[in-house]
């Protein structure tokens, strides 16, 4: 896993929906790194030397305000690997395409937590 991300959704007072993602928890100290890349696309292989097999934290809204519906999930993003595509190019000896994405992160996300007064 590269990260863990809080997303908070909500309505603002012209009715328009807003969102912001909150980075909680993610591999290294200090600043936030950008997503690392071990694919190597001549063999389509990978490593998992980056990434972290468990990350936990937690999280508290500091900009929580109990008069405003809120929703909250959890999403995981995992490190890349190679896109079932980039296997088959690779094994068919092809070149890969430049408009079709060698590699894939992907992500897992829970159910909303839904909070309102209503």
């Amino acid at each position: 896993m590269d990260r863990i991300q809080i997303i908070k959704g909500w309505v603002d007072s012209d009715a328009k929906h807003q969102e912001k993602i909150i980075e909680v928890v993610w591999i290294g100290d200090g600043k936030l790194p950008a997503v690392g890349n071990t694919v190597n696309l001549k063999d389509v292989t990978y490593t998992n030397k980056i990434g972290a097999a468990t990350l936990f934290g937690s999280w508290t809204d500091p900009n929580f305000d109990a008069s405003i519906d809120a929703l909250y999930y959890m999403r995981v993003l995992e490190i890349p690997t190679p896109r079932w595509s980039t296997y088959d190019t690779v094994k068919a000896n092809l070149e890969l395409l430049e408009d079709v994405l060698a590699t894939i992160q992907e992500r897992a996300w829970t159910s909303p937590i839904w909070y309102s007064l209503k």
